[in-house]
């Protein structure tokens, strides 16, 4: 039987239920964990109004202070390990990041075995190292908060594995947590005043996605990709035009782009003929590799180190001309996106840019005209927070714990051998009807219901 990760198995926490768990110091919470769980369920239930008034003047009588609540966040989605503490208030207490970088140079790119591989000779040291650079132990901790998909199966199993490992040990509750809502959550703790409802563009290297964020859990899907994200285009280009890539395609080839000419090579934008807000960048990467072949250009084995100076500057001229439309498409993509969400929000005041490729300078500066072109506040991380890391797992553990969406601790008598709740492929929310892209649907099997869906459905139980 397979161990199930939800952040949806309890009903919403009421004001008063989530004041008391606030209020709790972490230790007293574990000790009350089924108390609580059975407040939850009399709270959230029509039939017993006398118990949430009786909860209410508890709950008033004292201040909450978020910073009793301590979440250990787990990411092993794809390339990198990390953890993180962080408390319920958004204090950052420690981040630990394990690059694969060196695997990344050797293989091409992510062989999903040696990454496995990789995160777990990594997995003990770096959730170590969190929890010392914080101070604390996991009795400390209030809950643990995981990576569940999308990503790589044999990488997930691995953070899974770990946090449920601690959980059992500790006795902690376990929040599962979706990839890309925590790329899109992340802004809210480094951005107080970031609320719902919002629209959020998530750029990485496995990922493009366009949402309009309702609320907590409540997301609807304006656009993805295709086939290819931009942040493998980067990642492809940059290889195929003998960058050093080991601290990433990504910020190599922008760095060389500031050299070359952004005109000097015609590529032709992608999709112009579907006015949606889907993505493709297949075809943009061929371009390249065209580009690259047409003009005799030899890189294989010749680094851009020992390029001779015309050598040199026709890969900048191919490295900015491939970025100016890699991402305007980006642009024209977004445009439409913050007019389909200002139909459906006209409260929308903020747009969102997380993931990795938004650590790109030239990236942040178009879309920052295109939010200030409609009225928008652009809003995005740190790069340090914008490539994957714990903090926005924590983070967004943090966030549906308070909202009650949490596991119980698992069973002491759990067999390590146990198969996990795994979501490789697992959207955010439900299709915009108008964003529909029937070539992708017809290839991509979606495995599991969508996060939105799935919270939903708990609702109404």
């Amino acid at each position: 039987m397979a161990a199930t990760l939800l952040p949806t198995l309890s009903p919403p926490v009421s004001r008063a239920a989530a004041f008391l768990l606030l209020r709790a110091p972490p230790k007293p919470l574990r000790t009350h964990h089924h108390l609580f769980r059975s407040l939850l369920s009399s709270a959230s239930s029509p039939s017993t109004p006398a118990t949430l008034r009786s909860l209410a003047p508890m709950a008033s009588a004292a201040t909450p202070d978020r910073r009793d609540l301590l979440m250990l966040g787990i990411e092993t989605s794809c390339d990198d390990t990390a953890a993180a503490v962080v408390r319920g208030d958004g204090e950052i207490l420690s981040q630990v990041v394990s690059s694969q970088a060196d695997l990344l140079v050797k293989y091409g790119g992510v062989a999903p075995k040696m990454a496995e591989e990789a995160h777990s000779l990594a997995i003990d040291q770096v959730v170590q190292k969190a929890l010392d650079d914080a101070h604390v132990s996991e009795s400390d901790l209030s809950a643990v908060a995981v990576t569940v998909g999308p990503g790589l199966s044999l990488c997930l199993r691995v953070g899974v594995h770990k946090a449920r490992t601690i959980a059992k040990a500790f006795g902690l509750p376990i929040v599962g947590v979706h990839h890309m809502e925590a790329h899109a959550l992340v802004s809210r703790l480094v951005n107080k005043g970031l609320d719902f409802p919002f629209l959020a563009l998530l750029i990485s290297g496995g990922h493009n996605l366009l949402i309009l964020a309702h609320n907590l859990g409540d997301y609807v899907q304006l656009g993805t990709t295709v086939d290819d994200a931009i942040g493998e285009a980067y990642d492809k280009s940059a290889r195929w035009l003998g960058l050093d890539i080991r601290k990433g395609g990504g910020p190599a080839l922008e760095e060389l782009a500031l050299e070359g000419d952004p005109n000097a090579i015609k590529f032709r934008v992608p999709m112009r003929q579907h006015k949606d807000c889907n993505f493709s960048y297949a075809g943009l990467k061929t371009q390249v590799r065209l580009a690259i072949e047409s003009r005799n250009l030899c890189t294989d084995g010749i680094p851009i180190s020992s390029a001779t100076a015309e050598d040199r500057q026709l890969r900048a001229d191919i490295a900015a001309s491939f970025q100016r439309v890699a991402v305007l498409h980006l642009e024209e993509r977004c445009q439409r996106a913050v007019e389909w969400a200002l139909k459906m929000k006209p409260s929308i005041n903020n747009f969102v840019v997380s993931g990795g490729v938004a650590s790109n300078q030239y990236v942040r500066t178009r879309l920052n005209y295109i939010a200030e072109k409609n009225g928008l506040q652009l809003v995005s991380p740190p790069p340090s927070l914008c490539t994957d890391n714990g903090v926005m797992i924590a983070w967004t553990g943090i966030e549906h714990f308070v909202a009650g969406r949490f596991d119980d601790p698992p069973a002491a008598d759990e067999p390590d051998d146990m198969q996990y709740d795994l979501r490789p492929r697992w959207p955010l929310g439900e299709e915009y009807s108008e964003g529909r892209s029937v070539s992708r649907s017809m290839k991509t099997a979606r495995i599991h219901p969508s996060l939105t869906s799935m919270i939903q459905g708990s609702l109404h139980k």
